[in-house]
């Protein structure tokens, strides 16, 4: 499991659907009252803690070339993805989740968006399903791609390209060290020990593949608040009383922990107490939301959000790459 990089949180809403399609009807409906609170008020605490994963030295460590690419990313992505819905004619809350799935950072970027969006369970488990799929299938495919010479890439700009457009922190972190190992194997000249080979492609790519990745990830908070904006402003368009914007606290809170896990202040063993218990948190909301997840919603949703994950997936694969090639060339 490990190997495959599969994260607790697409395990989580795996064994949720399982156990909505077998034993759900079978439990009495007071538990339903403990999956709403794990897919709800744990969701948000887990989105918070999320922020002990950064630091704003790492952001500055990448330079201005990867934060201006992730900024266009994120930003054409989400755009893309609100167009292409209207074009396939999808419902709104299904193109905002899966759309910021793809632009940010797959399954905890739903997560994070689905109090803002007020999305059903199902169709924010359909979100997840799509960007769990292409991020992984992206994972294998950018190695074996990178073996093959494809991408006209050094390492610096593929170490910002894998993280610029990869779904998954996880799926960062397992192309890269694919490609890193590859690197490292190719690199080490016959007959000379393993000891002796070249130390910089090991850290080439994996690196700055995760500090984008993590750049992108901090863009969840201002994403978030513009989305609350856009969507109590349709609201008030339609009806009469006063403007009332609901802006997420939980995307402050994001943002403040990141500010307080830069100053250092925390002994490291506290910070890492605190991600495992994060990642139990968040596992728990995504299985929750995938106890509410029958097979039947996702027949009824229809091709369409894959169609909208793939249409975007092949935005970030080629867009994505000539977009690192030009910014890479400016800075």
């Amino acid at each position: 499991m490990q190997q495959l990089r599969f994260s607790p949180l697409i395990v989580g809403i795996v064994l949720g659907m399982v156990f909505a399609n077998t034993w759900r009807k079978k439990l009495p409906e007071s538990w339903s009252p403990g999956i709403v609170f794990c897919s709800k008020q744990v969701l948000r605490t887990g989105i918070v803690l999320f922020g002990f994963k950064i630091t704003l030295d790492d952001v500055m460590a990448v330079g201005l070339s990867a934060i201006v690419t992730d900024v266009i990313v994120v930003s054409v992505t989400l755009i893309l993805g609100i167009l292409l819905g209207k074009l396939l004619k999808m419902d709104e809350q299904t193109t905002l989740l899966t759309s910021v799935g793809s632009a940010i950072c797959g399954a905890a970027a739903v997560l994070g968006a689905e109090p803002v969006v007020k999305g059903e369970p199902h169709k924010t488990a359909i979100a997840v399903s799509t960007v769990v799929i292409f991020g992984t299938v992206a994972m294998f495919l950018y190695p074996a791609l990178h073996r093959a010479e494809i991408f006209d890439m050094d390492t610096r700009q593929m170490g910002i390209y894998t993280g610029a457009t990869l779904h998954e922190v996880a799926h960062v972190y397992g192309a890269g060290e694919a490609m890193d190992a590859a690197a490292t194997c190719t690199s080490t000249p016959e007959g000379v020990s393993s000891q002796t080979e070249a130390v910089a492609p090991v850290a080439g790519i994996r690196e700055p593949a995760v500090i984008v990745k993590m750049i992108r990830v901090i863009l969840l908070a201002p994403a978030l608040i513009i989305l609350a904006i856009i969507l109590s402003r349709k609201q008030e368009a339609s009806d009469t009383g006063k403007r009332k914007i609901s802006v997420p606290l939980f995307a402050f809170l994001f943002l403040a922990v990141i500010g307080l896990n830069s100053l250092h202040l925390l002994p490291t063993s506290l910070t890492n107490g605190i991600l495992e218990a994060d990642a139990f948190l968040l596992t728990m909301a995504m299985t929750a939301l995938g106890s509410e997840t029958s097979f039947d919603k996702f027949r009824k949703a229809g091709a369409k959000p894959f169609v909208l994950a793939l249409l975007l997936f092949c935005w970030l694969m080629g867009g994505g790459y000539w977009l690192v090639k030009g910014v890479t060339s400016l800075w």
